[in-house]
């Protein structure tokens, strides 16, 4: 089945939804004016940290892409009396395809160019190789940043984030604890709270909810199961949340809204083997046969934003950070019914991510860690959705229980 229209397809998509022009909703740019002031108040000093804090959906890349885009245009300006002419500032993800985005991006931006995206340790290396100190620092999606050394990736020192401070005079942070997916990369608030102690410090925590178009009994039907607890089931509206029974039913009712809408997409937790060696991984779950996302770091597009990925299931990694209009989600072997709690358990010997649980030292309760990982990327695959959440569970018990509450729901009159 074919992508829908691509004029439509790339006017749905993260490059226009996070564009700097974008308009923001009054609480986004009651934020964006906060930012900027305290840029402006701290400018002269040693060091000073902003925090954006807000659940996945609220727009915080968006408003931190729209003031660096205003900053670096007063700071490659005619205006030499602006405080921001001239000032050196960088916007670093650890996030290859959001890397990817906001690049394209500056494509479409004077004031933007490519040389102003980073990954952090490309970042922090070349800094401290040159001696210099950059002007204010922009963050998106701290909560990827390493807490501890990482040699494979020529990150030496301790903390991507300590780094990052000590090399810039502000730095303006995007942080979600619930979006924690790594050992290596184990933030909690205790932790980033012990970095900034100290320093002139500002937090601001968006509340809206942009991105997924559901009414709060979804919303609080996400939070729960997130939470190891099934609520009841939903009531019809406009957002299109239901269970299916069969794998191969879910795909092709996603390849349906992909035909019609674009931006659809299978994907799954870290259930099924992958490893990057080049050749294609299979997920397997009864008459449903599809291959993970293929890496492909080359590729100008993110993988959210390519049309030939309605042939793939992506994984946390690939989707984290971006919106889809329809998502397909495989709870794979690793979330199983309990029927105890008549709630969910989380069974971490059958999750594949082993890179998550990589460098357990100074993880101070593992397995509780672990869990934590699990549960988080659960999360940020169920709220990627702006119109429909498919879902389909891997464990019987699972998938019986969800079927049951669904077929109550739809037998009840309205």
């Amino acid at each position: 089945m074919q992508e829908a229209d691509q004029t439509d397809f790339y006017e749905n998509g993260a490059v226009e939804k996070l564009s700097p022009e974008k308009h923001l909703s009054p609480e986004q740019q009651d934020l964006k004016n906060a930012i900027k002031a305290f840029c402006l108040a701290h400018l002269h000093d040693a060091h000073a940290v902003f925090i954006i804090e807000g659940d996945a959906g609220t727009g915080k890349s968006i408003v931190i892409n729209s003031i660096f885009n205003e900053i670096q245009s007063l700071s490659r300006g005619d205006d030499q009396n602006s405080p921001f002419w001239k000032t050196d500032n960088m916007l670093v993800v650890n996030h290859p395809e959001m890397m990817k985005l906001y690049k394209n991006i500056s494509e479409s931006y004077p004031a933007l160019k490519k040389k102003d995206f980073e990954r952090p340790t490309t970042f922090i290396n070349r800094m401290h190789k040159s001696g210099k100190k950059a002007d204010i620092i922009f963050v998106d999606e701290a909560h990827l940043l390493l807490t501890k050394s990482d040699k494979y990736n020529r990150f030496q020192q301790n903390n991507h984030l300590e780094e990052l401070i000590k090399l810039a005079r502000i730095t303006v942070l995007v942080f979600d604890e619930k979006q924690v997916l790594k050992f290596k990369s184990c933030w909690s608030k205790a932790l980033l709270e012990s970095l900034v102690q100290g320093l002139p410090c500002q937090i601001y925590h968006l509340k809206t909810q942009f991105r997924v178009q559901a009414e709060q009994d979804v919303l609080d039907w996400i939070e729960g199961f997130c939470r190891k607890k099934i609520l009841p089931m939903p009531h019809k509206q406009t957002f299109d949340f239901r269970f299916f029974d069969d794998a191969q039913d879910l795909y092709e009712a996603i390849s349906q809204e992909n035909a019609r809408h674009g931006l659809s997409r299978m994907v799954a937790t870290y259930d099924y083997p992958y490893t990057l060696n080049g050749e294609d991984h299979f997920i397997h779950e009864g008459r449903f046969t599809l291959r993970w996302d293929r890496s492909l770091p080359d590729e100008k597009l993110p993988w959210a934003e390519r049309p030939d990925t309605i042939d793939e299931v992506g994984s946390v990694y690939t989707v984290q950070g971006f919106d889809l209009n329809y998502v397909g989600l495989i709870l794979g072997p690793s979330v199983l019914y309990d029927q105890a709690t008549d709630g969910i358990r989380i069974e971490a010997s059958r999750y594949e991510d082993g890179a998550a649980f990589a460098g357990r030292d100074r993880i101070q309760d593992p397995d509780g860690t672990k869990e934590r990982i699990m549960l988080n990327a659960i999360n940020v695959l169920m709220t990627r959705a702006v119109h429909g959440l498919f879902i389909y569970a891997s464990d019987p018990a699972l998938r019986a229980r969800l079927m049951r509450m669904q077929k109550s729901r739809d037998a009840a009159p309205d």
